[in-house]
C-alpha cells in the first residue's frame, strides 16, 4: 500500500506541530466520521519532536515517520528557502511522492514553497502549462470549485481554459458532478465584457466541449449558476480571503444581534451556516496540474481543518485525479 500513503508536512502551519499531529489523530480516530487508516499516513518532520508529542497525545496508532531537519517558515521567500533548505519537511514530502513512496501531500505551511516544491519536484501533467489551486466550497447546498486561488496571478487565455478542464475532471471524479457547469469570472455576463485576457479565454472555453455557461459575476458565486468558477490567481486569492474574513464577520454580527435581542439561539443553532462558510470544513485547496495529489491547507488550520485536508487527499488519491486529468486533457474536445 506504499503508493497510497499520504505524506503530511507536520511542521508546516502557524500552530504546527501540535495542530497537525492532532489533526492526523482526528482523521484516523475510530470515533470520528473520517476514519482514515493510520497506516496510510507518513508524518514528515522533526522525528524526535513528533515522537515526543505523539506520546503526550496518547501514542502512535500506526503512523510511519520520516525525519526532516529543516522547516520553511511562513515568512520566508519560497524560492530562496527551497534552495537553502534541501532537507525541509515539505521538500521531503514531495520527494516521497516523486519516488512513489506516497501518492499525496498535505501541507499547511508556506503556500509558495508548497507550490514551488511540488511543481519542480513532481513536474506537471503532460500538456499542463501552469498548475492552479482549486478550492471547493459549499455555499448553496452544492459544491462550487473556484480555480485559480493564487498559484498563477498572470495567466494566459489557454491557462484559464485548462483550469476549466482540470476542475471539470476533479468535479466529476471526486464531487459526483456528472456534467459540471463552468463559468468565467468577469465584470458582466455579456460575451464582450472584460479584458483581452477574458475575451480570449471566453472564446476558448466556448468551443472547448466543456459545459461552459459563459461569464459569471462575483455575486453569482452565491446563486448556484455554475459548479466551477475560472479566474486568475490574483482575483481568486482576493475572493478566498474575503470570503473567509466575511464569514467570521457575519457570524459575529449575527450572534451579536441575537444576543442584543434576547434570542437564545447560539452558535450551535447556526451549525449549517457555520459549516458552509468555515474554511476548516473544506480542509484545503487542491493543486491541480502536477504529477501527484497536493493539498494546500490554510496556515491557521486547526486540527479539524487538518483532518478534513487529510480526508480530501485520500479521496483525490484514491480517485487518481492526476491520471484522470491527463486523460481528460488528451481528449480531442479538450485540446487547445
Amino acid at each position: 500500500m506504499s503508493g497510497s500513503l499520504i505524506a503530511l508536512d507536520v511542521m508546516g502551519g502557524d500552530d504546527a506541530p501540535e495542530a497537525t499531529l492532532k489533526g492526523a489523530l482526528a482523521a484516523c480516530s475510530g470515533k470520528g466520521a473520517l476514519r482514515v487508516p493510520p497506516e496510510r499516513l507518513l508524518l514528515v518532520g522533526d522525528e524526535p519532536r513528533m515522537q515526543a508529542m505523539l506520546r503526550q497525545l496518547g501514542g502512535n496508532p500506526g503512523f510511519a515517520l520520516q525525519h526532516a531537519s529543516q522547516v520553511i517558515e511562513m515568512h520566508e521567500s519560497p524560492a530562496q528557502a527551497l534552495r537553502a533548505k534541501p532537507d525541509s519537511s515539505i521538500g521531503r514530502c514531495v520527494l516521497a511522492v516523486a519516488e512513489k513512496r506516497a501518492s499525496a501531500i498535505v501541507g499547511m505551511g508556506n503556500t509558495g514553497a508548497c507550490v514551488g516544491a511540488a511543481t519542480l519536484g513532481l513536474g506537471t501533467i503532460p500538456g499542463v502549462r501552469r498548475p492552479g489551486i482549486a478550492v471547493t466550497l459549499n455555499l448553496t447546498g452544492q459544491p462550487l470549485t473556484i480555480l485559480d486561488m493564487g498559484a498563477n496571478i498572470a495567466p494566459k487565455p489557454d491557462h484559464l481554459l485548462q483550469y476549466g478542464a482540470m476542475a471539470s475532471v476533479y468535479a466529476q471524479s471526486c464531487l459526483g458532478q456528472a456534467t459540471p457547469r463552468v463559468g468565467l469570472l468577469n465584470v458582466g455576463e455579456e460575451k464582450g465584457k472584460g479584458t483581452d485576457l477574458l475575451k480570449e479565454a471566453h472564446e476558448l472555453l466556448e468551443t472547448s466541449g466543456l459545459a461552459f455557461v459563459g461569464n459569471v459575476e462575483g455575486g453569482d458565486i452565491f446563486r448556484g449558476v455554475c459548479d466551477i468558477v475560472v479566474t486568475d490567481g490574483f482575483t481568486g486569492n482576493v475572493i478566498l480571503k474575503l470570503l473567509e474574513q466575511f464569514a467570521t464577520f457575519i457570524m459575529g454580527k449575527i450572534l451579536g444581534e441575537l444576543k442584543k435581542s434576547g434570542a437564545k439561539l447560539g452558535e450551535d443553532g447556526l451549525g449549517g451556516l457555520k459549516h458552509a462558510i468555515d474554511y476548516a470544513s473544506y480542509g484545503g485547496a487542491l493543486l491541480l496540474g502536477v504529477n501527484g495529489v497536493v493539498i494546500i491547507g490554510h496556515g491557521r488550520s486547526d486540527e479539524r481543518a487538518v483532518a478534513n485536508a487529510i480526508a480530501q487527499a485520500v479521496r483525490a488519491a484514491d480517485a487518481r485525479v492526476p491520471e484522470r486529468i491527463e486523460r481528460g486533457l488528451a481528449a480531442p474536445s479538450r485540446s487547445s
